[in-house]
């Protein structure tokens, strides 16, 4: 059974170890192969053996060459990263540290496209049809309530 204070720990590790590592990237990583590198989230397992860190480039699209070169270049300074997070807490054990490429970070502007695409021709339509009342509802005059 664990205890109250273990309530939330592996949160609280998760936002230690990307705020950390974020520092470590921009202030002391040297590697020209990293570039500009967003941490978007890290998952630690309930043990807190593990941190899974999700990673994106923000030079826009990066080829899927390029996305495995990332990944392989940070986890091969894993070791380097676990030992300045050892450094920086009093926690009896560090996290082993796995980097994996965050898709979603790239995705999600080309779905907001889409979904905006897809409202801008379900508006023509509609307006097409001369029902453009229907896709936008028309504001509801709330004085004649109270």
């Amino acid at each position: 059974m664990s205890s109250r204070s273990d309530f939330g720990r592996d949160l609280r590790v998760a936002d230690f170890v990307r705020d950390e590592l974020s520092m470590i990237m921009q202030r002391e990583m040297r590697d020209p192969r990293v570039g500009l590198v967003c941490i978007n989230e890290v998952k630690v397992s309930r043990d807190l053996a593990f941190a899974d860190v999700y990673v994106s480039q923000l030079a826009g699209d990066a080829a899927d060459d390029d996305k495995a070169a990332l990944i392989k270049v940070l986890s091969g300074a894993a070791g380097y990263f676990r030992s300045e997070l050892a450094k920086r807490h009093r926690m009896r054990t560090t996290p082993r540290i796995r980097f994996h490429y965050d898709e979603l970070a790239e995705s999600a502007p080309k779905m907001e496209s889409l979904i905006d695409r897809a409202r801008q021709s379900d508006e023509q339509v509609a307006r097409e049809r001369g029902d453009s009342d229907q896709t936008t509802p028309a504001p509801q005059d709330d004085s004649a309530h109270g």
